[in-house]
């Protein structure tokens, strides 16, 4: 490491400088008599700063004084009270002139031919004891002028040892600028903070420790000094000052942990529950890296996650978290954009609001780089601009340029570190593949109905004033609430807060007006019942779909035969397999048998009885008048819902007609037909487990499209076979009042089906039942009835 070609111990004589100096000045270097009015250390003078006698002396960060004028203990001056600087004695200079560079001029504010005070200092300042010896030292450097300024790549650990070799035992104060050359180029440093300890303390410092390098025993996190020495043993720290085009390399950045989050931070005193696990895992992910002091990242070799996708079910909170992550941050405050917001009908000027929403982060970055703060940018509704590539038909191209756009800033050749985007979408299979990819959108999370812990907690929050201000009833357990709000989303459970507000609101207006209150709204309670009632008006729009599976269950489960009951444990086998077993988190089950013979009842009530969370029903009933394609869009819809569950059970009910096939032809779509074979034996995701249950009376054509492959399991459905499993259904069911009408219809039944087949469908026995139990003969009428169905 070559020295600087200058320093405090380079005595000027007539003007020419001593190369071989080597020690502080000398009685030699003064005036050859003793003055009496030298300035000994504790005297003040006021004195006249002129011009720098040579500008050399820019580079030696001392300041130029009369060698007439100071005692030879003086090492030091301070300058109107604040300015301390190194001085060396110039004969060239008159007595009671100093002489500043300019550098020092625009430092002090020294005017030319202006008084300046000046006090003298001896090193009794640098007393063993005191805390004037730096541990730390660190600086921004730029250019000297902003004329020089260019892009050059710069060592900064060799920045380092030129500063500690070429000014070591000058002492530098908070705030000061001195000037180096570094390689040819001149370079200005300034002194941004000083860590000053006590000598003994500062030789115990080993160099690369935590006391030296920011770490918990680094006094610089203890105590910002004003002024100190600069020793060989010194760590110093460069930064790069703002606006300047210096690329620094090396250990010696100085780079602090940021404090990116704020402290005491509580998610739920801002309006959001039942998102822990969510919020832990974007805290891992997005903003765990930032927290340690980019030297160490560095280290690892990694780069910071750049972007957060939540996805889920509408009304999960996701917007609202998002938008509460820039609370939590010590950041810049983000910007939030709707997805739509960005499109414009000009050509071009969509994609530039996409880099309009970067350059504050890409302006502050050219500046700072790596000690630049955070910038977030949210987007809301983003499959709205980051479509696939190439699935819109428009001719425009826009859709696609945005999203080129956005991975070329996210992710292209002018990369930056201090931004994150968040976006949201309720739709993740419609976004851009390359946008979900590491270095990008990495973070995937899923924002999904909350358990009944976190409906809980969400129930706490939207009746935290009702509860503050004791409007809640006595009777409202909101432990009870949380455990019948099942499915409900974050916005549902705000919803039945305000359905049962409303309730109580409705108890205290007066009968037979809409406008006048009753006297005592001072008393006003939210009583249990009023959310019971709140219940009954808002229903979940994910999860179960009861009121369609208690339609297909209406008249309930006769169990005429043991069959029936074995066939419900049966399937509770599997219900409690896929609830509890690790090896099988999809089981499939087939009911097949004739028309009639109760099959989507059945699949109903096991639907019911599992208690699943998700459970929802394919049925033909509800694509009447569907395509192809719209049948499998909305299949593929309820199975991608489906995994979003921790336990799913899905009904695909009277499969032959969801194929539509007919025995003339023979016709069936195929396109259909490959969408369930595939979905129904697809695994679901880790973590998730799904129960199918399908109904068919076509077993034989299922089993020619090589469908009955897909499932796991079949049980036939039988019909009424006997007589006397018809007897149980009409007990359970009541027709008879009279006990003479039962017998006379038994002994009928049984001579005219002697040697004989009798088979008939519940559901065609139950209705002709209700038939016959509107004609006042009913003995008569369910005979007839009988012998023509069968």
């Amino acid at each position: 490491m070559s020295r600087q070609p200058h320093n405090y111990e380079r005595i000027y004589s007539g003007g020419e400088m001593d190369p071989h100096a080597r020690q502080f000045p000398t009685p030699q270097h003064y005036a050859s008599a003793e003055r009496a009015d030298y300035l000994r250390a504790g005297d003040v003078r006021r004195m006249r700063a002129v011009k720098c006698p040579d500008n050399t002396l820019t580079y030696s960060n001392l300041l130029a004084v009369s060698a007439s004028d100071f005692d030879k203990s003086v090492r030091f001056v301070r300058v109107n009270d604040q300015f301390i600087f190194n001085i060396i004695p110039i004969r060239g200079l008159s007595q009671g002139q100093i002489g500043p560079t300019r550098i020092q001029r625009e430092w002090g504010q020294f005017s030319i031919n202006k008084e300046v005070v000046v006090e003298a200092m001896s090193d009794s300042v640098l007393d063993a004891r005191s805390n004037v010896f730096l541990s730390r030292m660190d600086v921004e450097v730029s250019f000297m002028s902003s004329a020089q300024e260019r892009a050059i790549s710069v060592d900064s650990e060799e920045i380092c040892e030129l500063v500690k070799a070429s000014f070591e035992k000058q002492i530098f104060t908070r705030g000061q600028p001195f000037i180096f050359d570094f390689h040819g180029n001149n370079l200005k440093a300034v002194v941004v903070n000083l860590a000053a300890v006590p000598l003994d303390v500062l030789r115990d410092i080993k160099p690369g420790s935590s006391a030296a390098i920011g770490g918990s025993g680094d006094p610089f996190l203890q105590d910002s000094a004003l002024y100190g020495m600069l020793s060989s043993i010194t760590t110093v720290f460069v930064t790069k000052a703002s606006g300047s085009l210096i690329d620094l390399k090396g250990a010696a950045v100085s780079r602090k942990a940021n404090k990116i989050i704020q402290p005491d931070f509580k998610f739920e005193d801002l309006g959001i529950g039942g998102l822990d696990q969510e919020f832990s895992n974007i805290f891992r992910r997005a903003f765990a890296s930032r927290i340690f002091p980019p030297d160490l990242v560095d280290k690892l070799g990694i780069q910071h996650a750049k972007g957060i996708l939540l996805y889920g079910p509408p009304g999960t909170g996701k917007t609202l978290m998002a938008r509460q992550i820039g609370k939590m941050l010590n950041a810049v405050d983000p910007i939030i954009v709707s997805g739509p917001e960005i499109l414009n009908k000009f050509v071009g000027q969509s994609e530039e609001n996409v880099r309009k929403l970067f350059e504050p982060a890409e302006k502050e970055y050219r500046e700072k780089g790596d000690e630049s703060q955070l910038h977030i940018i949210i987007f809301d509704e983003l499959d709205a601009i980051c479509k696939q590539r190439g699935s819109k038909n428009d001719g425009t191209g826009t859709g696609d340029s945005v999203v080129n756009q956005m991975l070329a800033k996210m992710d292209g050749v002018d990369q930056l570190n201090n931004i994150l985007i968040i976006g949201m979408t309720n739709r993740k299979e419609l976004i851009d593949d390359a946008l979900l990819r590491p270095g990008r959108l990495e973070v995937h999370i899923e924002v999904g109905l909350p358990d009944e812990t976190g409906r809980l907690q969400i129930i706490k929050i939207h009746t935290a004033k009702i509860r503050q201000n004791e409007i809640l009833g006595e009777d409202v357990n909101l432990e009870e609430l949380a455990a019948l709000t099942k499915n409900y989303s974050g916005a549902e459970i705000a919803g039945l807060v305000k359905s049962a507000s409303s309730y109580a609101f409705n108890r205290h207006i007066k009968v037979g007006s809409m406008a006048e209150l009753t006297q005592d709204i001072s008393d006003m309670k939210i009583m249990r019942d009023d959310f019971v009632k709140a219940l009954d008006e808002v229903k979940p729009a994910f999860g179960i779909a009861s009121e369609e599976f208690e339609q297909c269950a209406a008249n309930g489960i006769i169990e005429f035969a043991p069959s029936v009951g074995e066939l419900l444990e049966k399937a509770n086998l599997f219900v409690e397999q896929v609830n509890h077993s690790n090896r099988s988190p999809l089981v499939s089950l087939l009911l097949y048998g004739p028309s009639g013979s109760g099959k989507t009842a059945l699949a109903a009530t096991i639907a019911q009885r599992s208690a699943y969370p998700f459970v929802k029903m394919v049925s033909p009933e509800g694509m009447i008048g569907y395509t192809d394609s719209q049948r499998v869009a909305h299949i593929t819809k309820i199975f991608n819902d489906s995994y979003k569950s921790p336990l799913s059970l899905i009904v695909i009910d009277d499969i032959e007609r969801l194929l539509e096939w007919v025995p003339i032809g023979p016709r069936f779509s195929n396109s259909v037909l490959q969408t369930l074979l595939v979905l129904i034996k697809k695994q679901p995701p880790k973590g998730r487990r799904l129960l199918i249950v399908g109904t068919t009376s076509e077993r034989n054509v299922l089993s020619e499209m090589d469908m009955l492959s897909a499932f796991s399991n079949e049980i036939l459905v039988e019909n009424v076979n006997t007589l006397d499993e018809m007897d149980r259904v009409l007990r359970h069911v009541r027709l008879f009042d009279d006990t003479s009408d039962y017998a006379r219809m038994r002994t009928d039944l049984t001579t005219h089906f002697e040697g004989r087949l009798f088979s008939i469908g519940i559901k065609k026995l139950l209705l002709l039942i209700e038939t016959a139990r509107q004609d006042p003969e009913k003995y008569k009428r369910f005979v007839e009835e009988i012998l023509v169905a069968c």
